[in-house]
């Protein structure tokens, strides 16, 4: 998966809400989750997870709440409006849910071995585009 997401103005850390912030440990924390998780399903959701992770921050910096009344979204519906340029992303992960969802509910035949291994390496490439789409240094590639 790749991305032409281009730096948006820089910020600084100080600039983002704690809650971006919050959000970001987490996906680290997941994606780390990931890699050390020792069964496949545990590997593919909290990859998976680390990437939602991921989209929280960032919809935490930009996303306006809404008008009382209009239908939710999910969080992969509202990143491919907030940051047009993480669609292709967006739709990548939201596919994967179901998968996810049948990981955490403990099915062993939901995901192979190799689709655990490329999501972790995904989700940490997408947690290093929104950390630059957020205008912070990306942090070291972990998987």
């Amino acid at each position: 998966m790749t991305s032409t997401t281009s730096p948006g103005p820089y910020v600084g850390p100080h600039m983002l809400p704690a809650t971006t912030h919050s959000y970001l440990e987490r996906s680290a924390t997941s994606l780390r989750d990931s890699i050390t998780a020792r069964d496949v399903p545990t590997r593919y959701a909290c990859a998976h997870v680390a990437a939602l992770c991921a989209a929280a921050a960032l919809l935490a910096a930009r996303a306006r709440p809404a008008p009382r009344g209009r239908r939710q979204k999910n969080a992969w519906v509202l990143l491919a409006e907030v940051a047009p340029e993480l669609t292709e992303w967006a739709s990548f992960f939201a596919a994967g849910a179901g998968k996810r969802a049948a990981a955490e509910a403990g099915s062993t035949r939901a995901v192979t071995e190799r689709e655990a291994d490329d999501l972790v390496r995904d989700a940490d490439r997408f947690l290093a585009v929104v950390e630059q789409a957020l205008g912070l240094v990306p942090h070291a590639s972990v998987a």
